[in-house]
């Protein structure tokens, strides 16, 4: 176990560098700490050398690098065994013969902790604290001669250790540790051997690699390629006329600084470059989730493919950063989006292809006041009114027992009784959700009873689900007082214009199908009371054929964002995506970029729960990354 500092080491005591180093940022720290990002997810470090700027901010979430194997066995040791190491150094003496019998140790035979103490003593007495290697990696640095060197700052030594722990210290080539673990919103600093600018600079040798001209190029190729990937990079070298032709598309500021590693203080001077690079014009750290409010609790859950209820605090958060009045929810699917932006304030536009869906946001979106009577229950119930028995017939022993059937068929056959269309809205909607509920695993692709575990909503009449979905469905009404719409057709020919445009579509994978209709055919049955589709009969859900979509196949996804974007394109635009689909992030990226000056993206781990038991919900292995791209 990794001894831990005490409370006062950690609360009193910033650690500093613990080597005097070539190169090192202590005397810049005036300059860097303020261009370092408010927020980010991961500090990485791969040339991590003294660890100036590291130790000033002693993040929480780090990764140290370095190609120099001492220097990456001495920071394992302070993290791990720093009190034996103090123990040693406390032992070594600053003298000429004993410096170059330590010099002359073999490292390879030296325990990690000698190894370390060898490093910090010869760094500490060494000619001017200079580290340099020979062609073999073997310190040639003579004796420096200083009277009393600080060989060991315990105290210094102490909080060193208690910065390093939980950082992962990693020893390898910097382009190796960046490719493995940089990822998007992490913020990079990069402090790498600096180009040559005179006479005194070429202490390039850290280790027996040296780093060129052509090394310096490809570092810059590895920054472009951080940029694109959405990182926060801070790279430091000298003011050298190719930093300025590598670096040119990014900022940079030259600042004066002393060059310590000369024996002259008179040529100590000089000038060092700061580059700083924003991620590609996107936001890749999650937004802090927002609190929702109170009615947002009051909207039923249905279990519903895609549905983006774990997902809208991200969406608000994102929202929340534009000035608008109305939005267009394309895809509504369950309505939880459309609702949620409801609650804020907005006039919303609902739109889905499945009618059922549309029901959905034209009882709780558009409705402001409408709700189902106890009067208006019993007329549904009205067992006396004629009925066509068809779902009793065409569905027997499929999903449902008689009764429940029976039960179905007779609020059909009372629908049109209710002449108000929102209670007509309000008694499909319920009844759908008693379906979905009352059907294990919510879906319609299967007959049977197979899933059937025996909770509640299994146990229960599909009566009385319908009674507890009414009594829900009545408790999320309520006015905002904006006049929204609800609208049931294709997104492809809604023309509707709003200030916010937030796309859901189906996602297409090749990996799996995004068919709405096989999923929930019974359910949009009912909504469209079986008129308008080619059943199937053939086959044993007795199913209808499903809705033509664009999103079926690649070429009409591609093709119908493509349509999307142009059509919006004046619109604030968010698209819900996600990392398993098709067209890629890239190439979505590409698209809207056709049409938006400015988009941003936004990526969220998300784990896709279609399943009917809450304590799994959230708890399977279909974790995906979800996008939301918006253009602006």
């Amino acid at each position: 176990m990794k001894p831990q500092a005490s409370e006062e080491i950690r609360t009193m005591v910033k650690p500093k560098p613990i080597l005097k180093w070539a190169g090192g940022k202590q005397q810049m720290l005036d300059v860097l700490l303020p261009q370092v990002p408010k927020q980010y997810n991961r500090y990485i470090e791969p040339f991590f050398g003294g660890g100036a700027l590291f130790f000033a901010l002693t993040p929480k979430d780090a990764i140290i690098a370095d190609s120099n194997p001492e220097l990456i066995n001495l920071y394992r040791v302070v993290a791990d065994n720093v009190e034996e190491l103090i123990s040693i150094l406390k032992e070594m003496k600053n003298d000429e013969s004993f410096y170059y019998e330590v010099r002359g140790l073999d490292p390879d035979l030296l325990s990690p902790v000698e190894r370390a103490a060898r490093t910090i003593y010869l760094n500490r007495t060494c000619y001017n604290g200079l580290y340099r290697v020979n062609r073999k990696g073997q310190f040639n640095v003579p004796y420096g001669k200083y009277k009393n060197p600080k060989i060991c700052d315990e105290e210094n030594l102490r909080a060193a250790s208690n910065a390093l722990q939980d950082v992962l210290i990693v020893e390898g080539d910097y382009k190796d540790v960046l490719r493995e673990h940089a990822r998007p919103g992490d913020f990079i600093f990069l402090d790498p051997p600096y180009l040559p600018v005179g006479k005194y600079s070429d202490f390039k040798r850290y280790t027996k690699e040296q780093f060129y001209e052509e090394d310096h190029i490809e570092l810059a190729q590895e920054v472009d390629r951080l940029h694109e990937l959405g990182c926060y990079v801070i790279l430091t070298n000298s003011n050298h006329p190719l930093v300025h032709e590598l670096y040119g598309k990014y900022a940079i500021s030259v600042h004066k600084t002393r060059r310590n590693i000369n024996s002259d203080a008179s040529k100590r001077t000089g000038e060092d470059v700061m580059v700083k690079v924003e991620p590609k014009q996107r936001i890749f750290i999650v937004p802090e989730p927002v609190k929702l409010p109170s009615q947002m609790d009051k909207y039923p859950p249905t279990r519903f493919m895609g549905s983006k209820q774990n997902l809208l605090e991200h969406i608000w958060s994102v929202a929340s950063h534009f000035q608008f009045d109305s939005v267009l929810d394309l895809f509504s699917g369950s309505g939880v989006v459309s609702y949620m932006f409801k609650t804020q304030g907005k006039q919303v536009f609902s739109n889905d292809y499945m009618a059922f869906s549309h029901y959905f946001t034209k009882a709780m979106v558009e409705n402001s006041f409408v709700t189902l009577t106890d009067q208006d229950i019993e007329l549904l119930f009205d067992k006396s009114t004629p009925r066509d028995n068809f779902v009793s017939e065409t569905f027997k022993d499929l999903y449902f027992n008689d009764e429940d059937n029976e039960f179905i068929d007779t609020i059909r056959a009372n629908l049109d009784r209710l002449k108000n269309e929102y209670k007509r809205a309000i008694a499909i909607s319920a009844l759908v959700r008693a379906c979905l509920k009352k059907r294990p695993r919510g879906i319609f692709t299967y007959t049977g009873y197979r899933y059937d575990d025996g909770r509640r909503d299994l146990t229960l009449t599909l009566q009385q689900q319908f009674l507890e979905a009414v009594t829900q469905v009545n408790g999320a009404v309520f006015d905002n007082g904006k006049m929204s719409k609800s609208r049931y057709g294709d997104a492809m020919d809604c023309r509707q214009k709003a200030d916010l445009v937030y796309i859901d579509p189906p996602y297409y994978s090749p990996l799996s199908d995004n068919d709405y209709v096989r999923r929930y055919h019974f359910v949009e049955g009912i909504a469209r009371n079986w008129k308008g589709v080619e059943m199937q009969w053939h086959t044993k859900t007795k199913k209808f054929k499903s809705y033509p979509t664009p999103f079926s196949s690649i070429k009409g996804a591609h093709d119908a964002f493509d349509l999307l974007f142009k059509r919006h394109q004046n619109s604030i635009l968010i698209v819900s995506y996600s990392s398993n689909s098709l067209p890629t992030k890239d190439e979505m990226l590409a698209l809207m970029a056709k049409y938006k000056k400015r988009i941003e993206v936004v990526s969220i781990d998300h784990r896709y729960s279609f399943g009917n038991q809450g304590h799994k919900v959230g708890d399977n292995n279909n974790q995906v990354q979800e996008y939301l791209f918006v253009g602006f």
